[in-house]
């Protein structure tokens, strides 16, 4: 290949927690890297579980960290949620909202009429995480579900990142639903495909890329969207994830971070690397160094995630042949362990 990754696509999805910043901070390098891109042949798109605000004001949190961003570069899963419903429901048909202002927003938008009241007889349920649910919004959707109406859930995320830690997301308020109904939602955001064939579609793109940290959401929905995707080590997966991951959440390229967008796609591909050797037997990796040049991480764990994904997954011991492969595994938090299964809760 020639070129850099970039030049291999003319959408690229970014995810934005953990990608483009964490919490209130712009991940390191994301500035640079997100600059040079915007305006090029590639569109970019940032693509968001988050249903909770409008695409203006994520725009504006944007462009508060120093980046160009637009609202048009915006999706949100509460905009696919309400193009779900409206490709299923006549117009003007009432849909009851459980969540923020933003997602009642998106759903007159489409042309559906939005209420909060099972009296006022809704046709569906759209779902949308807000730090204002109470109990009776979920008791009015209840009763909706129960009689029958469709149900959408934004994204089905159980948590979401607080500063003090992980905090109860939409997902949490879902299997509350569920409990009480006996029902499961149809799914808008990541890892389901609606979200990002919505941001490709939006972007005019044939081949896209999808950037995200999370192999649950954002790998294994561009796994799912049949797109290559890009996972970077600056949020919530790590090395040991990726290399226990399950066949529906491998990317097919892993990076530190957005700065491989302007390297040869070749030089973050999951694969063999002429620096490492690795041997698996009895669920058991060895990395060898086979060249005495600078240790280099990345291209042992590509190799390590090469060797074990051609014949198996989940769990494998790892362990170091030489002093430049520990080495290697410390940097990444890989020495001599297990890698553990991935968590099925962020």
């Amino acid at each position: 290949m020639t070129g850099t990754l970039l030049d291999h696509h003319d959408a690229v999805l970014l995810d934005l927690d953990g990608t483009v910043y964490r919490g209130g901070r712009l991940v390191p390098g994301a500035g640079e890297a997100i600059g040079a891109a915007h305006g090029g042949a590639a569109v970019l798109r940032y693509v968001t579980n988050n249903a909770s605000k409008p695409p203006e004001a994520i725009a504006r949190q944007l462009t508060d960290f120093g980046l160009e961003a637009e609202s048009a570069e915006v999706s949100t899963s509460a905009q696919a949620a309400a193009a779900l419903l409206a490709a299923e429901l006549p117009p003007e048909t009432p849909v009851l909202v459980v969540g923020t202002a933003a997602l009642e927003s998106e759903i007159r938008a489409v042309g559906l009429a939005a209420v909060r009241e099972h009296s006022e007889h809704p046709a569906a349920v759209v779902q949308g995480h807000s730090p204002e649910t109470s109990w009776r919004d979920l008791a009015e959707a209840c009763l909706a579900i129960r009689a029958g109406a469709l149900w959408v859930a934004s994204n089905d995320d159980a948590t979401l990142p607080g500063e003090s830690g992980e905090l109860p997301g939409n997902g949490a308020m879902v299997e509350a639903l569920t409990a009480a109904t006996g029902r499961t939602p149809r799914v808008a955001g990541k890892p389901q495909r609606p979200l990002l064939d919505r941001a490709v579609d939006s972007a005019g793109g044939s081949r896209p890329v999808m950037v995200g940290d999370r192999l649950e959401t954002d790998i294994a929905g561009a796994v799912r969207a049949r797109m290559p995707s890009l996972m970077v080590l600056t949020g919530v997966s790590t090395p040991a994830d990726l290399l226990a991951a399950a066949e529906d959440c491998r990317p097919d390229y892993v990076a530190s971070d957005l700065a491989a967008l302007h390297r040869a796609p070749e030089e973050s591909a999951i694969g063999e690397h002429p620096a490492w050797k690795v041997r698996v037997q009895d669920c058991t990796l060895t990395l060898a160094s086979a060249t005495a040049s600078e240790v280099a991480p990345l291209p042992a764990l590509r190799a390590l995630c090469s060797a074990w994904w051609s014949v198996g997954s989940g769990p494998v011991r790892v362990r170091g042949d030489d002093d430049d492969a520990r080495e290697a595994l410390r940097r990444l938090e890989l020495t001599d362990t297990d890698t553990p299964r991935l968590s099925t809760d962020d």
